[in-house]
């Protein structure tokens, strides 16, 4: 493992909820890591008027809650972590550009810095700028600049602000950050994929029916409504999370495992994917008052904060085909939405039966597809949350209990019963990683494999932007609790696949 060299994080909207939470525990475990030099420190900035003792102080609060002990937290929190006001128009950007240069001269820190954007996304552009025009764009180190999703709004306002970015930064200085990457399991795709030739042999159109990647919240929007509502389950999840999933597990071997060879495959997937049809492949939904579990919950509407009359969506499900020589015909479907049965992030791979069934009742071979004629294919299930890990279902044989049937010739019918192969992250390595660690500790150590690129931003944008401009998709209800509303089911008639937390648990789709 890379390690970390001196630095200065410095965190804008340091007093939000997203510092507290994630960025600050996150940080404390990188920076007592082995690799990681005793001089990095942590510079929180914000319009609030706070004193280094204030911003400690909800620091230790945080890791205190976490469970780590309090003589190590307070210790870290004295020795580690400063705090500078922007004023009260978020803009002074002299005072913040003189506390680098004071810290910097105390801790004789080369000039490494990175700048993480935890700001509304109506921000970036402006504060990239102050950035750029203060001269904190270069230093005698290295500086890079984190912005966290979403990178934009559509297509046209994701240009936009790469242009803004591209006029201050280079693009190896930017990191575009979205979580859903961090997760152990999206990047042992590539492992798992590249590194198995048992697997990447079998991963085109020839072995493979249909991929299903299925997203699914049991919780509503709780306190993001003001945001929600104006973004929608397309810009909240599709363009960004489910698009990242799609890419890796479409995507082509790179010429190195390094973080341009990877991204430049996942724009090429991006670039392959054929213009969705809106009333074909598209289907979107908002969930009504119903239960989720034994909870009774709210519609949509009835959310705090949300119009009365909101068309917001909050369900989408999809249908995808990629045009390339790898997966030509083989249909790829998502579905995902909010206040669904379970909490659940999934990649089905379903394998092509065998050409011939051979097991059936009464022993005579018949062909997969045909009335009467069942064989269940072999089926790869790739689990993200709630349980990271792999599950590979198969056939065998049950045993003979004595109560098997006889087919027309006399013999004993055989029966099949569907067992898997099972691995758990956890089980096997311990508790896994925190998202944010894996990506800030790639931040600091300069690895932008996890990082989405320009390019990549707006060819995502590219693929969703005819489905955000139209008025042309009605918005179905479905009743919370539910896989989503009856068009989805219709849409998705050809998946089989039972999405379940646990593999001997299933979770019906309504």
């Amino acid at each position: 493992m890379p390690s970390i060299s001196p630095h200065l994080f410095v965190v804008f909207g340091a007093t939000g909820d997203l510092t507290r939470r994630k960025l600050i525990p996150a940080l404390y475990h990188l920076m007592k890591s082995r690799e990681s030099a005793d001089n990095c420190f942590v510079l929180g900035t914000a319009r609030s008027d706070w004193s280094d003792d204030t911003f400690r102080e909800v620091a230790r609060r945080a890791l205190r809650d976490a469970g780590h002990p309090t003589d190590e937290v307070d210790a870290w929190c004295a020795q580690r972590l400063f705090y500078q006001c922007l004023g009260d128009s978020g803009t002074d950007i002299g005072a913040l550009q003189d506390r680098i240069h004071r810290l910097e001269a105390e801790h004789s820190l080369p000039g490494n810095r990175a700048f993480y954007l935890s700001l509304p996304p109506s921000a970036y552009a402006p504060t990239i700028e102050r950035l750029g025009d203060a001269g904190l764009n270069q230093s005698d180190g290295w500086t890079r600049v984190v912005i966290e999703k979403p990178f934009g709004s559509d297509l046209d306002s994701a240009q936009r602000l790469n242009d803004r970015i591209h006029r201050h930064f280079e693009e190896d200085q930017v990191y575009r950050i979205d979580h859903y990457l961090g997760k152990e399991t999206v990047q042992n795709l590539l492992v798992f994929r590249f590194g198995n030739a048992l697997f990447e042999s079998l991963w085109n159109r020839d072995r493979i029916e249909r991929v299903e990647i299925t997203v699914a919240e049991d919780l509503g929007v709780g306190g993001r409504a003001g945001y929600y509502d104006q973004s929608g389950h397309l810009r909240d999840m599709v363009q960004n999370h489910i698009t990242q999933l799609l890419t890796l597990v479409a995507m082509e071997p790179p010429a190195a495992m390094e973080a341009d060879a990877i991204r430049q495959e996942k724009v090429k997937v991006l670039n392959a994917v054929e213009p969705l049809d809106i009333e074909e492949d598209v289907v979107l939904g908002q969930y009504r008052a119903g239960r989720v579990g034994e909870t009774a919950v709210p519609g949509y509407r009835e959310e705090e904060d949300v119009p009365d009359d909101s068309t917001t969506k909050t369900f989408a499900a999809l249908r995808y085909r990629i045009a390339n020589w790898r997966w030509q015909g083989v249909p790829f479907y998502v579905r995902t939405g909010k206040r669904l049965p379970t909490k659940l992030t999934q990649i089905a791979v379903r394998f092509r039966s065998a050409p011939v069934a051979l097991f059936q009742p009464g022993g005579r071979p018949c062909v997969p597809g045909n009335d009467g004629c069942e064989a269940e294919p072999n089926e790869l299930l790739i689990t993200l949350q709630p349980n990271e890990g792999f599950d590979l279902r198969f056939e065998v044989k049950a045993p003979d209990n004595g109560m098997q049937s006889r087919g027309p010739t006399g013999n004993e019918r055989m029966e099949l019963a569907t067992q898997q192969l099972s691995f758990s992250y956890e089980d096997a390595f311990g508790p896994v990683p925190d998202a944010y660690e894996t990506l800030l500790r790639d931040i600091v150590t300069g690895d932008q494999t996890l990082f989405v690129r320009a390019d990549e931003v707006e060819g995502s944008w590219q693929l969703y932007n005819p489905l955000l401009h139209t008025d042309a998709l009605p918005v179905h209800p479905y009743r919370a609790g539910t896989w989503g509303p009856d068009a989805a089911s219709r849409l998705l008639s050809t998946w089989t696949t039972t999405p379940r937390e646990d593999p001997a648990v299933t979770a019906e789709p309504s």
